[in-house]
């Protein structure tokens, strides 16, 4: 397997030849000496490449671990990639044209080459140290976040002081002299995920939207290759981040850094893994140097304030700040998804004002925007604004939950840790799939269901998941990973394997994730087919659901684990509120009926208004219409009910035999009232209720039903709010001057209406709404709403802008206190607090909001 891979030596002899080769395209430079005497080289790749340090450039550092191959092969084979299509591939020619690749296939030779003949996971430098121990982690070497440790032994042993390593030394005066550099990528394994750089505030980043679709974008070009797909994972508290890594302090420099971990193995069978590791990231590569020149001077610059403007159930409108400029337009991207794709993919449109409406969406559903600005004249787009995720609203009849997995029915049990398995509950992660010393490990996730009405009809329902650590799922494409509802007669305790790993399941929820498809840092989910939401009814009346996750059963021969962990969002490691496992339901309620009898029926004819109720054309082929209203005061209060569906019945007494195309429409209409022949006439009409109905259809029904559409019934819920009479109009048509055809129609027309009891207004917002600091923590503080519907309050930080309404930005808190901590905010960041109160529905208030700012005294 080894002889399939370079070695630095043949490494070397092909950069030399690639560089004599393509003169004009390829420059290898040497930046440091390593310990045992190596050459550290680099490789600059540009048309015409002696211009190469005048253009933006990616950066590209390859094996700083030694046991890690990928980062040198990989360089390799892309430089000759693009040695081979640099006149082929109209892209990457402009690219070419425009930017620089820096490409230092290996920062560690030393290690590299020992990993190779000697011990193949090796991770260090082979530096001695002070003490006759050998090797420094040169990925703990680096100054930002540099903790000095005593044991030299360890495998992350970062080191006297930061940049005590020729290696380290040579790849910072390098980008220190390179301010040109606006990406960098430092490639390891394992793990299939991307580490974008942060500040360790575990606050969002302006730029972490930049990063995220970076690595999503890049995860696109890995699916057309192999349907992989590699978490994106930034870190989240309360976890302690590596310290001293490149990645920082290439971020520290204001440059776009992202570890990518290929693989699930440190050293795969070449044939069978890497080199489809290969063939994916080629592709991917390319993507990333097409954007180097959008993060850098001659791009435009990063749109403002990017928010909701307002939204609806069915659409959203964005607004943004931007200078006016006619070579400027503005590229918006839309998913549904956690860290998805900004491309082609997920672009809904394209706007060239400072605004733009989004139609057609799914009620109560999350999505998540972005924009980024455009030249017109160059081609060149802007850094993206931080990404805005909002839920849009309910339709009439809906109502929906967020219900998080409650801390004592949630954890996971082991084949071979049965003693333990009660303590698993409630605390830190959730452990799924096997390994030889767990043995086969399933997840059990308990929600509380008290909260939903008994009569409650789900419409839809997602499940959702984080994943915080793939790194035991070592094995490529083994396995895959199902949701099951358990039936809750089939087990008695939700701690005990045994029981929950042979528990009945009602039904296995959405589709399965496979091993390619695990992701770390990104939000799983698995949607409810309407067979599914019916099995989820059922467990109404339990008051709770009980599911199970889990994953591979068996290894195979010589493979030690296959294990993905989940967080819990509960106990000392665990990420708090907003990363728990999530049931998010929508849901209706059974419908109740009321009749309601017309309280005036009229004839109005050209000589007399008339009681009874006809239509049609009289002798002399004037058109006679009926008349009908009802009194909406008979239907219950309107400010806690919603009309789910209306039809207005009516019934023929007489019909004719003959042929005709005399046609009867009922129109909702505007009457101050019904005094004349002309008042019908020059009536308001507002819409049509349903389809008209032929003369020739009376003849073989009982009964004429016209439905009211969206906006008739719209129509007919404003007027029940504002206490009004419903009036309607039956008007006869015909093109053939019909004479002497009248209709009579039963007395006993009544308003079918159908509607459920749904509060109609959000409760007041809150006041007083106060920062102050306590126990090293930001609190808030507020006025209690006294009001009986409150279900409670919903607290939002965002760090760019006021949060316009409940899922702007990080969930703090939910509950009926008056106050919350910000366990995780930094004093030294800006950033603006929402508070919302919300009842059953939920509808949510206005904000109440407040800015923190850190050189104000709290």
């Amino acid at each position: 397997m080894k002889n399939q891979y370079m070695s630095y030596e043949e490494s070397l002899n092909f950069l030399y030849k690639m560089e004599k080769q393509h003169p004009n395209l390829i420059d290898i430079i040497k930046i440091g000496t390593t310990y045992e005497g190596r050459d550290i080289v680099l490789a600059k790749i540009s048309n015409n490449v002696a211009s190469a340090d005048e253009k933006p450039a990616m950066l590209f550092t390859g094996s700083i671990h030694a046991r890690e191959w990928v980062g040198h092969e990989l360089a390799l084979k892309f430089i000759e990639y693009v040695a081979d299509n640099q006149n082929i591939d109209p892209q990457l020619e402009k690219n070419l044209n425009e930017a620089t690749i820096y490409m230092v296939p290996c920062l560690n030779p030393d290690g590299y080459e020992y990993s190779r003949k000697h011990f193949s996971f090796w991770r260090k430098n082979r530096r001695k140290n002070h003490d006759g121990t050998i090797g420094v982690d040169l990925n703990r070497n680096f100054s930002i976040g540099f903790v000095k440790q005593s044991n030299t032994s360890s495998n992350v042993y970062g080191g006297e002081e930061p940049f005590s390593e020729a290696e380290t030394r040579a790849i910072k005066e390098f980008v220190d002299a390179h301010d040109n550099i606006t990406i960098a990528l430092d490639y390891h394994s394992q793990g299939n995920v991307f580490f974008p750089a942060h500040k360790f505030t575990h606050e969002a980043e302006v730029d972490g939207t930049d990063m995220n679709a970076l690595c999503a974008n890049m995860n696109d070009e890995f699916a057309k290759v192999t349907g992989r797909k590699y978490g994106i994972h930034r870190g989240k508290p309360p976890a302690h981040l590596i310290s001293g890594s490149g990645r920082e302090y290439y971020y520290s420099k204001g440059i776009i850094a992202v570890v990518v971990e290929v693989g699930t193995k440190n050293i795969p069978d070449y044939m069978k893994s890497m080199s489809g590791s290969i063939h994916e990231n080629i592709p991917a590569l390319k993507h990333v140097f097409s954007e180097v020149v959008n993060y850098s001077e001659a791009a435009p610059k990063r749109v403002d304030e990017f928010t909701i403007e307002q939204r609806d159930a069915n659409s959203v409108t964005l607004a943004w700040k931007y200078e006016a400029r006619d070579d400027i337009f503005f590229e918006l991207y839309r998913s549904t998804k956690d860290k998805d794709a900004c491309n082609e993919r997920t672009q809904i449109g394209i706007a060239g004002e400072n605004r733009f409406t989004d139609t057609d969406l799914e009620s109560s559903t999350n999505y998540h925007y972005t924009i980024r600005a455009v030249n017109k004249n160059t081609g060149y787009k802007s850094p993206f604004a931080p990404v805005v995720k909002v839920r849009t609203g309910l339709e009439d009849d809906e109502f929906f939950k967020l219900i998080f997995a409650n801390k004592s029915g949630t954890g996971y049990v082991g084949e071979h840790t049965q003693e333990q398995n009660r303590s698993h509950f409630g605390l830190n992660s959730l452990f799924v799939g096997i390994n030889k010393s767990k043995g086969i490990c399933d997840a059990v996730m308990s929600f509380d269901f008290s909260s939903i009405p008994e009569n409650a009809i789900i419409k839809s329902a997602r499940f959702y998941i984080y994943p915080m650590n793939r790194v035991a799922a070592k094995i490529e494409k083994f396995g895959e990973w199902n949701l099951s509802l358990l039936e809750p007669e089939s087990f008695s305790e939700v701690t005990d394997f045994n029981e929950i790993e042979n528990a009945k399941a009602k039904g296995v929820i959405g589709r399965a994730i496979k091993s390619s498809q695990l992701t770390q840092g990104i939000w799983n989910f698995w949607e409810f087919s309407s067979h599914e939401c019916e099995l989820l009814q059922e467990e109404i009346a339990n008051k709770k659901a009980v599911f199970r996750l889990d994953g591979p059963k068996t290894l195979p021969e010589g493979e030690d684990s296959q294990m993905m962990q989940f967080d819990i969002g509960y106990g000392k490691y665990g990420g708090g509120i907003h990363y728990r496992p999530i049931l998010d339901i929508k849901y209706t309620l059974k419908e109740e009926k009321i009749k309601l009898p017309a309280q005036t029926l009229s004839t109005i004819s050209i000589d007399a208004v008339e009681e009874g109720l006809k239509s049609g054309f009289d002798e002399n082929g004037h058109r006679v219409y009926s008349y009908l209203d009802f009194d909406l005061s008979q239907l219950p209060d309107p400010q806690n009910t919603m009309i789910t569906k209306c039809a207005l019945r009516i019934r023929n007494k007489n019909s004719f035999k003959k042929k005709s195309d005399v046609r009867f429409y009922v129109e909702l209409v505007e009457l101050d009232e019904v005094g004349t022949y002309d008042d019908i006439r020059n009536r308001e009409k507002i819409e049509y209720i349903g389809y008209e109905v032929a003369e020739s259809d009376l003849t073989g029904k009982e009964c004429q039903y016209f439905n009211f559409d969206t906006l008739s019934k719209k129509v007919l819920d404003a007027m029940h709010q504002e206490g009004k009479t419903l009036k309607l109009v039956i008007k006869p048509t015909s093109a053939l001057g019909i004479k002497k055809r009248i209709t009579e129609w039963d007395l006993d027309a009544e308003l079918a209406v159908k509607y459920i009891e749904k509060r109609r207004t959000a409760l007041p917002t809150v006041e007083n709404l106060k920062i102050s600091k306590e126990n090293k923590m930001i609190k808030l503080t507020w006025d209690k709403v006294n009001d009986e519907a409150l279900n409670g309050y919903y607290v939002v930080r965002n760090s760019f802008h006021t949060p316009r309404h409940f899922m702007d930005g990080v969930k703090i808190y939910g509950g009926k206190d008056s106050y919350t901590y910000d366990n995780f905010a930094s004093f030294d960041k800006e950033k603006y607090y929402a508070v919302f109160t919300y009842d059953d529905v939920p509808n949510f208030s206005e904000p109440a909001s407040v800015k923190y700012n850190p050189l104000e005294k709290y």
